[in-house]
């Protein structure tokens, strides 16, 4: 299937590991043009030579998300290095869990400078690129956005609900801002993984054992057993649901929420 991908400038934050890193895989492999965002250099120097060991080559790009001027400076960077981006896939930051006696005031502020707004900065700066583009040229191609959210935005848990409360803001911010921008022809959508095999499930798996008072591997064979598919996702799995919505292919799909979580939530 033919994806119309090929030569397009794809910004993936949070791209060194994990999901984003599958997502700069992808888009890679379907011949755009890519770069990664992360805060740790380290983690871009083993991407960097991950995707080289496998012939692929992007832009590597460290910079600190939880600031407005940190995005706008990586928007201009990028643009000005490969082109007008074209692709925004939101990947970085990341929620910590906390047993629900220790949450505080801090700690759901910090949760929210974590996860939501590493999402919303870099995506108003692509956003007024991208309206800007529209507007001088509206036969051009439109630019599309997606986020990798997070299913703890539609079921809480109690190890995850600062983290939960960011993810549904982003819900409702990628919602709204779809609804707006599609009038410029922008889309913007939304994939909300379940436990996929990360270091940051690893992570969960850890607290709940010790909430539960049990070992890691019996706190997931618990959690699998809800999964109607029986496993997590694969990281590269995701990806290629983000390589459809960023896609021609997915031209009328705007202010959508996929979920991914294996059947586990039989939510409408």
């Amino acid at each position: 299937m033919e994806l119309g991908l090929k030569d397009k400038v794809v910004l993936v934050t949070g791209g060194s590991k994990g999901i984003g890193l599958a997502c700069a895989r992808a888009f890679a492999l379907e011949g755009a043009r890519i770069a990664i965002v992360s805060r740790d250099p380290a983690n871009l120097a083993r991407a960097r030579e991950q995707l080289a060991s496998e012939g692929l080559h992007v832009h590597l790009t460290r910079a600190d998300l939880h600031e407005p001027h940190g995005a706008a400076d990586i928007v201009e960077e990028v643009s000005s290095a490969l082109g007008p981006i074209d692709v925004l896939v939101n990947s970085a930051g990341g929620a910590r869990r906390y047993d629900p006696e220790t949450l505080d005031a801090a700690a759901f502020r910090a949760t929210m400078e974590s996860k939501y707004f590493p999402y919303i900065y870099p995506q108003q700066e692509v956003l007024r690129r991208m309206a800007e583009r529209a507007k001088a040229n509206p036969s051009a191609e439109p630019g599309t956005i997606v986020n990798i959210v997070g299913m703890g935005g539609k079921v809480a848990s109690d190890i995850h609900i600062a983290g939960g409360a960011a993810n549904a803001a982003l819900m409702l911010a990628t919602v709204g801002l779809a609804h707006y921008y599609g009038r410029y022809g922008i889309r913007i959508n939304a994939i909300n993984p379940g436990p996929a095999l990360t270091e940051r499930v690893e992570e969960a798996l850890k607290l709940e054992a010790a909430q539960q008072g049990v070992d890691t591997a019996e706190v997931l064979a618990r959690n699998l057993a809800q999964v109607p598919l029986g496993r997590y996702a694969k990281p590269e799995e995701i990806a290629d649901v983000a390589l459809f919505l960023a896609s021609r292919r997915a031209s009328y799909v705007t202010g959508a929420i996929i979920p991914m979580d294996g059947g586990r939530a039989p939510l409408i």
